[in-house]
């Protein structure tokens, strides 16, 4: 299987290098993880596919001025079915463990940068994502990430996580 190829991406007209490639483990069904999303000047669009198990996978526009800003798409990946979901620049992403011990593969555009790193809540209501299983464990970290009202109107892609 080809999991990526410049040229057949350049062909839909999308603009994706991969720079970084790194690895995900949920032990436990039920574990959300995210909404993660880098600002500039350290963007980032990633490519996420399920190696084993099966995920949940959402992307958040974030992108001020984009017709679907603060939409939100999900998509089951899961190992046996190969899919894979591409999240764009500005773009926040986060996922939920269909099953236990799921591991899952994304390849970044940008290497991560911790000072650049942002965040916003899984259950924000201003979002309203539907996460098909009730969540069992999250992160410290994301339980901490801003409410979209939070921000500053329009300025999401620039918050500063404060």
């Amino acid at each position: 299987m080809r999991a990526w190829c410049e040229d057949e991406f350049a062909r839909e007209g999308i603009r994706f290098q991969p720079r970084q490639a790194n690895m995900g483990l949920s032990r436990h069904r039920g574990t959300v993880r995210g909404l993660h999303f880098q600002v500039a000047p350290a963007l980032e669009a990633k490519l996420v596919r399920c190696t084993r198990g099966s995920l949940f996978d959402v992307v958040v526009d974030l992108r001020a001025g984009s017709p679907t800003f603060l939409s939100w798409h999900g998509a089951y990946l899961t190992a046996d079915n190969g899919h894979m979901l591409l999240v764009p620049e500005g773009c926040a992403h986060g996922c939920q463990a269909m099953e236990d011990d799921t591991e899952f593969h994304y390849m970044a555009s940008s290497p991560y940068a911790p000072e650049h790193a942002r965040g916003v809540r899984f259950d924000d209501p201003a979002l309203g994502i539907d996460w098909p299983l009730p969540v069992t464990v999250v992160s410290e970290q994301d339980r901490r990430w801003p409410l979209i009202e939070a921000l500053p109107a329009g300025k999401a892609e620039h918050h500063h996580g404060q």
